[in-house]
């Protein structure tokens, strides 16, 4: 989960309340949430939905209201279901998502789980901590083992870009633009459209460096 900004204008089919997943939904929500399930943060997945952040159940006005419609891959979506309601809002400016909840990537591809953990005592940062930790690490079903592990090692990748810049930045032998170049192309796994940045963003909040120095690109919304 990413922090996003819902901005432009309302999407017009929706003022039609015929379709909530209309054309022009669609792209409006792609622009908005970079391509990604805005609860793994995979980007471009295989499947991805026009979710209702709080289940419309046949209220018109949330059904049709550009401000519940979120981007989530099927995947999520069916592990989020009626029980995790009451989550965190990753478009709400006061609320920062990334912060609230603490995700550390896996140390191997093959780990067996992430390191998920709430940050805050309240109910909706729990709540929201428990459904990531279901979609990064579930073993309920034999399905979901295999993706889930699937999913841990796609945030490895990313994480393994991160560790290239971090070894070129840390190199005894660094030069200042060889350092200044490796801290650019950190602040580029920061942003909200790079896959799983939430998990990128963890990394640098706790290196004792490179946090003061890119503390202003971390849950910054696009």
């Amino acid at each position: 989960m990413f922090n996003v900004v819902r901005n432009g204008t309302t999407p017009v089919s929706l003022a039609s309340r015929r379709k909530y997943d209309s054309e022009d939904v669609w792209e409006a929500l792609n622009k908005v949430f970079h391509k990604k399930c805005y609860i793994c943060e995979t980007r471009e997945p295989h499947d991805i939905n026009v979710e209702h952040f709080v289940p419309h159940e046949g209220n018109e006005d949330l059904k049709f209201d550009w401000s519940n419609l979120n981007l989530s891959c099927s995947r999520c979506n069916n592990i989020k279901l009626v029980k995790y309601n009451d989550l965190l809002d990753c478009c709400d400016p006061n609320t920062d998502v990334i912060r609230a909840i603490k995700r550390l990537p896996p140390s191997t591809p093959y780990a067996k789980k992430l390191q998920i953990e709430a940050q805050l005592d309240d109910d909706k940062t729990k709540l929201t901590a428990e459904l990531l930790d279901k979609v990064f690490n579930s073993k309920h079903t034999p399905n979901k083992a295999i993706t889930s592990a699937f999913l841990r090692k796609k945030v490895f990748d990313q994480y393994n870009l991160l560790l290239e810049q971090l070894n070129r930045y840390y190199d005894p032998m660094a030069l200042p633009e060889e350092k200044t170049i490796a801290v650019e192309r950190i602040k580029l796994l920061l942003k909200p459209s790079s896959p799983y940045s939430s998990f990128i963003s963890w990394c640098i909040i706790e290196d004792e460096e490179l946090g003061p120095i890119l503390k202003d690109f971390i849950g910054v919304a696009e």
